[in-house]
């Protein structure tokens, strides 16, 4: 019961960010963004929907991986990171690059 009223009120949340949008300020993108956590969170489908889209286009699954702050993001980008070879440290500017960029399916298993 608890679980469908938190699920609700995420759907209720994402369809209501067009309207907190459309005022002045990022607030529809928050509003969005906690209404989509507490769908996933709540429901088995609404995470198998999620899993698909991420397997199909992997840098929008990596963009809301970010969004989202999942510990898997995390441990992916740690084991990624393991992997990169040794050499200078990277810049501030590399590094921001390399948390932004989308991952690629090319590295070593």
């Amino acid at each position: 019961m608890l679980r469908t009223l938190w699920f609700s009120t995420g759907v209720v949340l994402v369809i209501l960010s067009p309207l907190v949008g459309a005022i002045p300020g990022p607030g529809g993108i928050f509003v969005f963004a906690a209404g989509l956590a507490l769908m996933l969170q709540n429901s088995h489908r609404t995470k198998r929907i999620f899993v698909d889209t991420k397997r199909r286009w992997p840098a929008i699954g990596h963009y809301a991986d970010m969004g989202l702050r999942r510990k898997s993001a995390a441990r992916r980008r740690a084991r990624d990171k393991a992997v990169m070879p040794e050499g200078p440290p990277p810049t501030f500017r590399q590094r921001l690059a390399e948390i932004l960029a989308p991952p690629t399916n090319d590295r070593p298993r």
